[in-house]
């Protein structure tokens, strides 16, 4: 499973790419107001930072919902950057807008994902990834895991190339149900990486050792 980071903040994109274990960066408006990016030039650059600190994909999302605009938007993301990936919302034009992407060899992730049937139009449509939010889907009382298991099902039926990136993770047990289920990629902020390295047993164990080495 790869491990994206899903934040706009470049101390903490620096924190998990110092781990040895970052694969990659996801971003969005939403992240980038959060750290004050505003204005187009600022937002651009930002992208070309992250790029410049992390080795592997960096999605970078349309603002355009109109088939013209996010063609438009997508094209100048891509020339940014060769590990730019044209972040496309899951709408009637943003699957027109994948497929001429993938025709042109732009990678692409389909993002606002909820249903197995949105992600079979995506594969379909040739998108790189697909972003299943799973913790919007558990706070309306639905596993989100179960959608991530529901798509990888199908996609191994039909040999698609999309890759399952897991998002909306709120906690380390997220990460873990999303890799017994399959999905080729978790992003989720700094916090439930670094979750994953606790365990009591571990604490208690490590100050054992340590007492008997002081002895």
């Amino acid at each position: 499973m790869k491990f994206f980071i899903d934040t706009a903040n470049l101390d903490q994109i620096r924190e998990a790419n110092a781990l040895g274990v970052l694969d990659g960066v996801t971003t969005n408006p939403s992240l980038m107001a959060k750290e004050g990016i505003k204005g187009e030039e600022k937002i651009l650059q930002h992208y070309i930072d992250i790029c410049n600190i992390v080795d592997g994909d960096v999605s970078a999302e349309v603002i355009a919902t109109d088939l013209a605009g996010m063609i438009a938007e997508g094209e100048k993301l891509a020339a940014l950057h060769k590990n730019i990936v044209v972040k496309i919302p899951m709408i009637k034009d943003g699957i027109k807008a994948l497929r001429y992407f993938s025709n042109k060899g732009i990678k692409t992730n389909c993002t606002l994902v909820f249903s197995a049937g949105q992600a079979l139009l995506a594969a379909k449509a040739g998108a790189n990834y697909v972003s299943p939010f799973i913790g919007r889907l558990d706070d309306i009382s639905y596993d989100g895991v179960d959608l991530i298991k529901q798509i990888v099902h199908i996609y191994r039926n039909y040999n698609y190339e999309t890759q399952v990136l897991a998002a909306s993770i709120r906690h380390s047990m997220h990460i873990v149900r999303c890799a017994e289920a399959g999905a080729d990629v978790a992003t989720c902020p700094l916090q439930p990486i670094l979750d994953l390295l606790k365990h009591p047993l571990t604490d208690s164990g490590l100050e054992k050792f340590l007492a008997d080495h002081r002895k």
